[in-house]
């Protein structure tokens, strides 16, 4: 029981005190990177950079899933560009600052380098398959409005908004943050090693893709699962199913699916959906393979 206690607040305080810097600078850059900026970046001559943008931009904007839907239903109204527009849509809850450098923190930096050189090409593979097959058609005509923004309020300081913020992604967090803490010590101190190693161990291919479908209805937020990643890790587990699971988990929650019924006709929302799928397997395995 000591060991557990004191896995579980260096865990805590840890994760903590990463998560809130991460969100302050995180959010400090956002009010610089305006939904209009974002339109205007995606929309390039080059139809190519803009896809690699999108891909960049997600990785510097919102923390979940579900947070990503209403900037992209704002870039879609405005009649940003679809593709690179999906791109942003893959890479955001995937590869944000929190996840990558938490990732880093927890499982090592070659790890989080394979990680992201892989989801950051499935994210630019899927804004271009979707766009060539004619997905854009799958978009429903939704008009939002848009409110004040952070940069209007010029009487606020951008360091106090930034703390505020801050603060604000973390409150709602702390009790996923919490329970992932906690599963995560408890598999540190008492599940033995053999079980893990029996049941999920990395020579056992087919726990790859369980393990990504498992993600989908968990809705386990990345930053509450990574601790449990690095646990399972530590028992025998195969990373690549810890990848599988943080990513479909991540990548396509029940809640984002049923926000994007609002944006986008069955067609496209299945292709979401199988899309995840497929970078999560697919990640897995070729992570799996390398380490």
């Amino acid at each position: 029981m000591g060991s557990f206690l004191q896995t579980f607040f260096t865990l805590f305080i840890e994760l903590t005190v990463l998560f809130i810097l991460i969100s302050f600078l995180v959010s400090w850059l956002q009010q610089k990177v305006t939904e209009d900026r974002i339109k205007r970046v995606l929309d390039r001559p080059n139809k190519w950079s803009g896809y690699l943008y999108g891909t960049g931009l997600g990785a510097l904007t919102p923390f979940c899933s579900c947070s990503t839907i209403p900037i992209l239903a704002g870039l879609l109204s405005s009649k940003a560009p679809f593709g690179p527009s999906m791109s942003f849509l893959i890479a955001s809850p995937l590869l944000n600052p929190v996840i990558v450098i938490l990732l880093w923190t927890l499982l090592g930096w070659k790890l989080t380098l394979y990680y992201v050189i892989i989801v950051g090409i499935f994210s630019v593979l899927i804004g271009v398959v979707w766009n060539a097959v004619g997905l854009n058609h799958s978009v429903k005509d939704v008009k939002v409005r848009k409110g004040k923004s952070k940069e209007d309020n010029v009487a606020v300081s951008k360091w106090k908004l930034a703390l505020e913020d801050a603060w604000g992604f973390f409150y709602p967090l702390l009790p996923y943050l919490l329970i992932g803490v906690f599963i995560g010590a408890l598999i540190y101190d008492f599940v033995p090693q053999d079980f893990i190693v029996k049941y999920a161990g990395g020579d056992k291919p087919w726990t790859i893709p369980i393990a990504s479908v498992i993600g989908i209805p968990m809705y386990i937020r990345a930053e509450a699962i990574l601790p449990i990643a690095d646990a399972l890790v530590s028992k025998g587990m195969g990373i690549g199913s810890v990848i599988a699971l943080l990513i479909g988990g991540a990548g396509a929650s029940i809640p984002e699916v049923v926000l994007l019924n609002k944006l986008f006709k069955k067609k496209l929302v299945v292709a979401f959906v199988l899309s995840i799928l497929t970078v999560a397997v697919s990640t897995g395995f070729i992570i799996q393979i390398i380490l």
